[in-house]
């Protein structure tokens, strides 16, 4: 099975995309988390992606705030999909991140995920994944199913406490 890669441009950004890498790992997918800046170890960054398929990634997850260049470089160097997270910080409220990862030039695309929005970075690379692994695509059928049930459960639990 392919894993994926979880970079953040900063140790800052851990709280956030803790919530990728469990969710990844609730599918059976295998993780590797680094810490690489677009800006600060351009050299390291671009090593990385340019080896990530050879190395057994399917899909890389990169989470920078402010600029947040770290996506589009990781997929200036690979062709594997690249998921941004876009990371709110204090200066914009994370706007500036999220015009900088999704803003890409034609032909090197970067799938890209709300503010701060790791969990669905995760499901996203697992779907991806899904696509020629039909063990995470089962769960990801699951999930999507206790999803529905949790929302039909508390419907029923207001109408019927309700009595209507």
């Amino acid at each position: 099975m392919k894993k994926v890669g979880v970079i953040m441009g900063s140790d800052s950004d851990l709280p956030v995309v803790e919530s990728a890498i469990k969710s990844l790992a609730s599918y059976g997918i295998e993780s590797e988390v680094r810490i690489m800046s677009a800006h600060r170890t351009p050299g390291i960054v671009a090593e990385f992606a340019s080896k990530a398929e050879e190395n057994g990634f399917g899909v890389i997850i990169a989470a920078a705030g402010k600029a947040a260049h770290l996506a589009g470089v990781i997929a200036g160097h690979t062709t594997l999909p690249v998921i941004g997270i876009p990371i709110k910080s204090s200066t914009l409220d994370g706007l500036d991140a999220l015009l900088a990862t999704v803003q890409m030039p034609s032909g090197i695309p970067v799938a890209t995920v709300a503010i701060n929005g790791a969990e669905n970075a995760a499901i996203l690379a697992a779907q991806i994944l899904a696509v020629s692994d039909r063990e995470i695509a089962d769960k990801l059928k699951a999930g999507r199913k206790a999803m529905a049930e949790a929302v039909m459960k508390k419907d029923a639990a207001l109408t019927n406490g309700g009595k209507n």
